[in-house]
């Protein structure tokens, strides 16, 4: 049962930071509390129902013990129908109050690539890019493509986005794992059924702030890029390779004709990938027990497959299939899938939560 003491303070601190909201002169400390203010409102519009509520509760006890038999009996049916609405309200509340990821408000690197399955797994990298680029779309998110390695047949052996906006990694992060796909090639003569595969990493882009790189522990190599690129691509070093020595994370970049771009671009990519082995050290340490969760984002787990004959998606973390697959794959349909996973995470880190206390 959350304390009415807490319930208090939430409603008072939402006060004070509206009260401060009038008063406050610098636009980055009106930012600051418009922030906080827009995390607060539907909380304590929450914390005052409960309230409310069980303010309510002992008012009705009161009338229903009466000597008036007749008010007794309405309060006390009005009493049951209130005593079984609290509880939800509370778990409600309770689930709004948990702790969020430091990272959920962040951008993301996306990283697609093609796994088992030769031709058709670089087509259906292709296939989720694509599906995230119009999810992103959607939402109101800015993608940027930073690295593309093309295949045939309008596919990427790789590819690597910026996803910019608000929450991205909120909602992204459940997207990290092996996406299996099975459907007839276009190469299939014999109409048979194949399996294959991509693998998806989203990784939260690290303000400048969360994450400092000490540029003596960088070896940064220039040479000449490969492929496409322009009349100037293979005659100047503007492709460029940076090392980070301590942990061997090596992200090279050719896609721009000019070396400074191409370093900007990996050290983003860098930044990035070091951001997130630092967090998957820190979640290894506290969360050992938390394996079932589904918020593990393993890029080795098997967490999509999506059936074409069938028209079947299915989540295997937590066991829910539907049958609109076109529209999943478009990511006009994608939505509804990444809200159930949220929903489940929460579930899992309240009982846990729970479990703890």
């Amino acid at each position: 049962m959350i304390p009415q003491e807490k319930l208090d303070a939430l409603v008072a601190r939402f006060e004070k930071v509206e009260s401060a909201m009038s008063t406050a002169s610098s636009s980055d400390e009106i930012v600051k509390l418009s922030k906080e203010h827009g995390e607060l409102k539907e909380i304590v519009e929450k914390a005052r129902a409960l309230s409310s509520i069980r303010e309510q509760l002992v008012e009705l006890r009161e009338l229903s013990e009466g000597d008036d038999k007749e008010m007794a009996g309405m309060a006390y049916d009005e009493l049951q129908e209130l005593k079984h609405k609290a509880p939800e309200i509370e778990h409600e509340l309770q689930l709004m109050l948990l702790p969020k990821d430091k990272a959920d408000d962040s951008s993301v690197i996306l990283e697609v690539r093609a796994g088992t399955g030769g031709d058709e797994a670089a087509i259906f990298a292709g296939d989720l890019f694509r599906m995230y680029q119009r999810y992103a779309q959607l939402q109101g998110w800015k993608v940027e493509v930073l690295s593309a390695s093309e295949s045939d047949k309008n596919g990427y052996k790789e590819i690597q986005a910026n996803i910019s906006g608000d929450s991205v990694f909120a909602k992204m992060k459940f997207e990290a794992g092996v996406h299996r796909v099975q459907r007839v090639p276009e190469t299939e003569t014999q109409g048979r059924v194949h399996t294959s595969a991509a693998t998806v990493a989203v990784l939260p882009e690290p303000e400048e702030v969360d994450i400092e790189i000490n540029e003596a522990d960088l070896r940064i190599d220039v040479f000449r890029a490969s492929g496409p690129g322009g009349q100037s691509v293979n005659t100047t070093d503007s492709a460029v390779r940076i090392t980070h020595i301590p942990t061997g994370v090596v992200v090279s970049q050719q896609d721009e004709k000019s070396q400074h771009k191409n370093r900007a671009k990996a050290m983003k990519i860098l930044r990035a990938r070091l951001y997130e082995a630092e967090r998957a050290r820190a979640d290894a340490e506290r969360a050992a027990a938390r394996k079932g969760m589904v918020g593990s984002g393993d890029r080795s787990e098997r967490i999509r497959t999506y059936n074409f004959p069938q028209s079947r998606v299915t989540d295997h973390r937590i066991g829910l299939t539907v049958h609109n697959l076109d529209e999943i794959i478009r990511g006009d349909g994608l939505d509804p899938i990444v809200e159930e996973l949220r929903a489940q995470d929460r579930a899992d880190r309240l009982a846990a939560m729970q479990e703890d206390a």
